[in-house]
């Protein structure tokens, strides 16, 4: 069984026992979160297509940790003028187990 969550802005695809890195969400390791935005889910040859969402479908996942990804640099600068600019950022995630899908 697949189905298709938003989280954060964006859609994954997922299964049961999926890990996935997604937009830091406010919880703590070790406690359970739920997607009720469902927008399709695959069951063999059962599909279901939300319009938007599926009614009464939802994604039960553990977080397994929050942290940060990896260092990027951005350097800005104008040739010839002497601007220049180094930056670093680091993009705060969460690390989620898909555990069931139900709907």
């Amino acid at each position: 069984m697949k189905a298709i969550i938003v989280t954060g802005g964006k859609q994954y695809i997922v299964s049961e026992g999926d890990t996935l890195f997604i937009e830091k969400l406010e919880a703590e390791a070790g406690e359970s979160v739920v997607f009720d935005r469902v927008l399709a889910i695959v069951d063999g040859e059962n599909t279901k297509i939300g319009a938007p969402v599926v009614e009464n479908a939802k994604v039960d996942a553990t977080v397994v940790k929050n942290g940060k990804g990896k260092k990027i640099r951005i350097f800005k600068y104008t040739p010839k003028k002497g601007y220049r600019k180094r930056q670093g950022h680091r993009q705060p995630y969460t690390k989620v187990e898909i555990a069931k899908i139900s709907f």
